[in-house]
């Protein structure tokens, strides 16, 4: 509710190929009305980290930050003439954290 097309576009570009928006019926819990919403969809069903318990305050605790971190580089990104996939802004995010920082030894 109260997103524009243009705001619409930047989830698409966001979610990538990775998920599928998809329209489904919801039930609202304080009233029970019933009403359609877009939701992004995982689109490897074959996928088997899909399936199991997910804990949303672990998430916050050890990957918000660097999730928030790389959604801004992707809302970055998306001003310049060629912009990355939100997958290729990820990938990059990951491999200039995962790298020691130049000067850094690395003791063995």
């Amino acid at each position: 509710m109260g997103i524009s097309d243009a705001e619409l576009i930047v989830l698409d570009a966001f979610e990538d190929f990775e998920y599928v928006r998809r329209r489904v019926q919801i039930s609202l819990t304080d009233t029970s009305e019933t009403m359609h919403a877009d939701t992004y969809v995982w689109s490897d069903a074959e996928d088997p980290d899909l399936y199991g318990e997910w804990d949303f305050e672990e998430w916050k605790r050890v990957h918000m930050k660097d999730f928030l971190t790389m959604t801004l580089g992707f809302m970055d990104g998306l001003e310049r003439p060629e912009p990355k996939t939100r997958v290729e802004t990820y990938q990059s995010f990951m491999h200039e954290h995962e790298q020691p920082e130049s000067g850094t030894q690395v003791k063995s």
